[in-house]
């Protein structure tokens, strides 16, 4: 199973807090700081790289240039294949539907959100349940990563639906 925990926003508030934070249990961290600056973002990466494998938002050439693991996609970004034309990343990429995971061609893993409703934040989209994350991991041929309130309760569930893993904010947040 694979387990990404994905950080929440906060590195800038309080940089030592936020990489006391940072779990080395999982198989990657997804570090998803959206207002930090390149040089901030590089900064981050690189902290978290000492701890466990990084996948970095948005940002292929950061990831490259610290030697991340990979990158995480938003929806609606470059394809998966292009990015994997630059080197060797890992790259994951957002979806939110059976649609959007198809389209998902080339990435090592769909991120599908919300399973349940979110726990740290909020989100207008209808929660896709078990049964709709059932049904999206049957027809994927990319590796489906359930995301969106999950819980240590409810992330066997996922599994026994097909996921091949979980990610979360909340779900991996260590409390130093």
């Amino acid at each position: 199973m694979i387990r990404i925990q994905i950080t929440d926003g906060t590195a800038l508030d309080d940089e030592a807090l936020w990489v006391a934070g940072l779990r080395g249990d999982v198989d990657y961290i997804q570090v998803r700081e959206r207002e930090a600056s390149a040089r901030d973002l590089t900064r981050l990466v690189r902290a978290a790289m000492k701890v466990a494998p990084v996948l970095v938002n948005d940002r292929a050439d950061i990831a490259l240039a610290c030697g991340a693991a990979g990158v995480h996609l938003r929806a609606g970004a470059i394809g998966p294949l292009e990015v994997k034309k630059l080197g060797p990343l890992v790259v994951s990429v957002s979806c939110h539907s059976a649609e959007e995971v198809a389209a998902a061609e080339g990435a090592d893993y769909a991120i599908l959100a919300p399973v349940f409703p979110p726990l740290s934040k909020s989100d207008a989209r209808e929660p896709l349940g078990l049964e709709g994350l059932r049904t999206v991991c049957r027809g994927s041929r990319v590796p489906v990563i359930a995301l969106g309130g999950i819980t240590a309760a409810n992330a066997a569930q996922c599994i026994e639906a097909g996921a091949a893993g979980i990610a979360g904010i909340s779900l991996f947040r260590r409390r130093p």
